[in-house]
């Protein structure tokens, strides 16, 4: 099957600008003004003519807008990676973050920045600033809702783990990659790739454990990766599709196969693209590979001197595999000296790299897991002892802040539970008192024949009766609306037993009466029980004294009456005062958890003469202070 190479060219210029792409309408972050740039750039990129790349790319300097800065050094990274100019690469990619820091950027500009930074360290064989860099890839892609980033950042950190031998861990972040492709738009093919690199991984487990079944899911990978590229024309794709089928092919000694796959790799891949060198590599190693099995060790000899030569070209990782096979394939041809010559070459080369594997290795995730920014990652990451500490300290304050929110939640409801029953406590004035009232104006109005003075209480009642009802929604009253109120029932009282007692209310003391609030309904109780029992059974006239007093910031009411004081007797005390005692003592509790006061109330027997008094000490306030 052929597949035009326009494919190819198509798919590296997406993946070359797909952010700038993205990005392009954004400002500070975006260059509109460099949209027309990208068609040269992509094709001399991915053609391989980078000094042409890098002629285009610097125009972007040219420009006004600020983003254009950005875009310059990410493509510039990219040309140096191509070039191998390590250095320059690390000096655009930091100039690139410092932009996309200074300029305020969305995650989704640093997408394509980890993924180059990803490329970097990969070439450079550092695994622990590979792995980082992958992370925030995670990280950036997730943030931004970039499925086509998130399956990059999964497969290289995969690939990652692959390198250091964790095959488990590599079909892991491959499994992602692939869920990831698989919801993204920007490709069609992209699962393509990701299902190759998974079909290998499985094939290398196959080597590792010999369970056959891992050979069939690499078949089957391998197969749709060939049916998606086919259908989108996409040619890495497809030459990778090839790559993994000759493995298996080669794992389960299916040699002329093996050699039918290479060949289709080699005559399709393009060459003079650093990005492509891997794939003619392997080409040339797995066309090598087969004919030594096939016993044709000269030809083998031949292809495997061409696979170091792109391996050379392309990393150190690829060398070791190419030292390796040229070492095979001179022994079986008696060529000594060169056999000797690729092994120490092959064994000095393996032994620097698994050395900094292993130093890495064990370190690498121990610093992924301080700089991990989310439990999820954690876990996906966690082989080490101190993750467990992490997640235990992480369940303790989870736990405590779950007590803690069902505490508050509990306060809220029994906050929510008193009010409600304060509000009911406010309106029940003595169901006997609107019984008794409406018998006594009934009484007064056939007696007295004044209808005038009739129409004046009956007035009284009715307001009363509307005050009452009204304080079961507002939960302050100002004192002069409560005196007001005070008076009236006083009077009400005076009709149901006349000539039984006199009062007086003072608020002289008090500069704003109209502004002061106080909480409504919570003098009424006290004055009702001066009446019905401080009253009840005296010989003489009975007296009600209520001031209100303005003490610096505070508010002092004073309810005294002479009458017969509070009982001896506990059991008495308790019939006679508990209501009233128990619903101030609840109002007053609300008052100073809502307003953070110390607001109180006392109840005593008048030390020198008859009689009880009450004090209660409440915060001064006003209208301006109540945010209802």
């Amino acid at each position: 099957m052929q597949i035009s190479i326009v494919g190819t060219r198509a798919f590296y210029f997406m993946l070359f600008f797909f952010i700038a792409t993205a990005s392009s309408a954004q400002d500070p972050c975006g260059c509109k003004e460099g949209e027309q740039l990208r068609t040269p750039i992509g094709m001399y990129f991915n053609s391989g003519r980078l000094d042409s790349a890098e002629y285009y790319i610097r125009k972007f300097l040219t420009f006004k807008e600020k983003g254009c800065n950005i875009n310059f050094n990410g493509a510039m990274a990219q040309v140096a990676l191509a070039k191998k100019e390590y250095a320059g690469a690390r000096t655009y990619l930091d100039t690139e973050e410092k932009l996309l820091k200074e300029n305020g950027c969305d995650q989704g500009m640093y997408v394509r920045h980890y993924s180059t930074l990803a490329k970097l360290y990969q070439e450079l064989n550092i695994f622990d600033s590979l792995t980082t860099a992958c992370l925030n890839g995670i990280e950036a892609s997730e943030k931004a809702g970039d499925y086509y980033g998130l399956s990059r950042a999964n497969a290289d950190l995969a690939s990652a783990f692959a390198q250091l031998g964790q095959n488990d861990k590599a079909v892991l972040y491959y499994r992602k990659a692939l869920e990831a492709a698989l919801q993204q738009t920007k490709s069609p093919s992209l699962s393509a790739s990701v299902q190759t690199r998974l079909g290998n991984e499985y094939l290398t487990l196959l080597e590792k454990t010999g369970n056959t079944v891992y050979a069939d899911s690499a078949a089957l990978l391998a197969n749709e990766a060939l049916q998606t590229a086919s259908k989108y024309h996409d040619m890495l794709a497809y030459l990778e599709a090839n790559e993994t089928l000759a493995s298996h092919a080669l794992v389960t000694k299916q040699y002329t196969a093996a050699l039918k796959f290479a060949e289709t790799i080699i005559s399709n891949t393009p060459r003079g693209v650093h990005l492509l060198d891997r794939l003619i590599y392997n080409g040339f190693a797995k066309k090598s590979k087969a004919l030594f099995e096939l016993k044709d060790f000269t030809a083998a000899e031949r292809f495997a001197d061409s696979a170091l030569q792109y391996a050379q070209a392309f990393n150190a990782q690829m060398m070791v595999g190419a030292y390796e096979r040229i070492y095979e394939t001179a022994k079986a041809t008696n060529n000594t000296g060169k056999s000797f010559s690729a092994y120490e070459k092959m064994t000095a080369l393996k032994d620097s790299l698994f050395s900094l594997q292993k130093n890495t290795a064990i370190t690498e995730l121990e610093k992924k897991y301080n700089q991990a920014k989310n439990e999820k990652t954690i876990r996906e990451l966690a082989q080490q002892k101190s993750i467990y500490l992490l997640l235990a300290l992480a369940g303790l304050l989870g736990l405590g802040l779950l007590l803690f929110f069902i505490r508050q939640q509990s306060l809220k409801s029994k906050h929510k539970i008193l009010e409600t029953e304060q509000r009911l406590n406010r309106a029940r004035i003595n169901p006997h008192f609107f019984f008794n009232a409406l018998g006594s104006l009934q009484a007064f109005a056939m007696e007295a024949n004044d209808g005038k003075s009739v129409a004046t209480n009956l007035s009284k009642f009715s307001h009363i009766m509307r005050e009452t009802l009204e304080s079961t929604y507002k939960d302050y009253i100002t004192a002069e609306r409560e005196t007001t109120f005070l008076t009236e029932y006083l009077e009400l009282q005076n009709i149901r037993f006349p000539g039984k007692f006199t009062y007086a209310i003072t608020a002289d003391d008090l500069p704003d009466p109209e502004e002061a609030l106080l909480p409504s309904m919570i003098l009424q109780p006290f004055v009702e029980n001066s009446i019905e029992h401080g009253f009840s059974g005296i010989s003489y006239t009975g007296h009600i004294q209520i001031s209100f007093q303005q003490k610096e910031n505070s508010l002092h009411i004073i309810v005294a009456d002479n009458g017969k004081g509070l009982p001896a007797s506990p059991k008495e005390n308790s019939e006679h005062i508990s209501r009233a005692s128990q619903i101030i003592k609840d109002r007053l509790y609300l008052l100073n958890v809502k307003m953070k006061t110390s607001a109180s109330f006392s109840i005593t027997n008048n030390k020198n003469e008859k009689g009880v008094t009450v004090f209660i000490q409440l915060p001064l306030l006003y209208k301006e202070d109540i945010k209802d």
